[in-house]
């Protein structure tokens, strides 16, 4: 019985603490469920005019602005997927950048071009496009609440300087919905913005 205990003693003592935490796995939790819930508040009952409004023929609709963040919840998911799944290089936090500089990255004002791959089709009409972001979200809120990998262990698999944790993606991901709901509050405040008394269904 004693070589037992000694055995399970050592395993354990080997077995590295996790650096993402209980309140690490809450924060991204709270964050990805609030910027859901702020984005339906958004735009759950628009008419298609609203929807489809643009406030220049450059910009995107609040329709196309919702369709680009659907998009990105598959990109953002395809990257935790892969980098969830590589070999866990926690040595890496110690020269990577802090959490801080991403949440600040991702909301700073200057504008961000979209790759192509993330721009929108425009071809999925109104309320569609926020069942299809919603799907992929709450996906994504599933897997944060049971996955038992250390996201701050786990990076991408890109060749950067200062690549992501997880965690750090995460931030990227609802701090991406936060920036664009920056911008579907301004497409609101144009002065040719559709009113719903107004607009045709």
């Amino acid at each position: 019985m004693l070589f037992f205990l000694l055995i399970s003693s050592s395993l354990l003592a080997q077995t590295p603490a996790k650096l993402w935490t209980e309140t690490d796995r809450q924060y991204t939790l709270d964050n990805l469920k609030r910027t859901r819930d702020e984005l339906t508040r958004e735009t759950e009952n628009l008419t298609p005019a609203q929807w489809a409004f643009h406030e220049s023929p450059d910009r995107w609709s609040i329709g196309e602005v919702v369709e680009h963040l659907a998009l990105w919840e598959i990109i953002w998911a395809r990257e935790v997927s892969m980098g969830s799944r590589s070999k866990p290089q926690s040595e890496l936090n110690q020269t990577s950048k802090p959490d801080g500089y991403y949440a600040e990255w991702i909301m700073e004002p200057t504008p961000h071009k979209s790759p192509d791959f993330s721009r929108p089709t425009g071809f999925i009409e109104g309320k569609n496009n926020l069942l299809f972001f919603t799907k992929l979200r709450n996906q994504t809120i599933d897997f944060v609440s049971t996955t038992t990998t250390d996201m701050r262990a786990q990076f991408e698999l890109t060749g950067t300087d200062s690549p992501r944790n997880m965690h750090q993606v995460y931030i990227f991901q609802w701090g991406h919905v936060d920036r664009h709901l920056r911008q579907i509050r301004k497409i609101k405040q144009h002065p040719n913005y559709p009113p719903a008394s107004l607009s045709t269904k």
